[in-house]
């Protein structure tokens, strides 16, 4: 059984917008603080990918971890033209978020 709640695609970056991240969560402010902690040793901690540049709203898991992996298939330029579609300017997200 698929039960409905809310859940996030969401692409952080580093700080020039050099590399990019895909991740999924069901608590986007709390994996937002994480990602900004570097509370786990990974890739996003290695190069300090912390800043939130576009997040999708999802009712299913299932159809967040479908697209997640859709977009992590996806080359660089792909997912700025994107990524664009909703914030032309590559703005941060971070405040809009955290301010939540």
């Amino acid at each position: 059984m698929i039960t409905e709640h809310q859940y996030f695609v969401y692409i952080i970056c580093t700080r020039k917008h050099k590399l990019l991240y895909v991740g999924v969560t069901y608590d986007l402010k709390r994996r937002l603080l994480e990602h900004i902690s570097g509370k786990y040793d990974g890739y996003s901690r290695r190069y300090q990918i912390q800043y939130l540049l576009y997040y999708e709203e999802f009712k299913y898991v299932d159809k967040a971890i479908k697209r997640e992996k859709e977009l992590k298939g996806w080359r660089k330029s792909k997912k700025l033209q994107l990524i664009k579609t909703k914030n032309p300017q590559l703005s941060f997200l971070n405040d809009k978020i955290l301010d939540m």
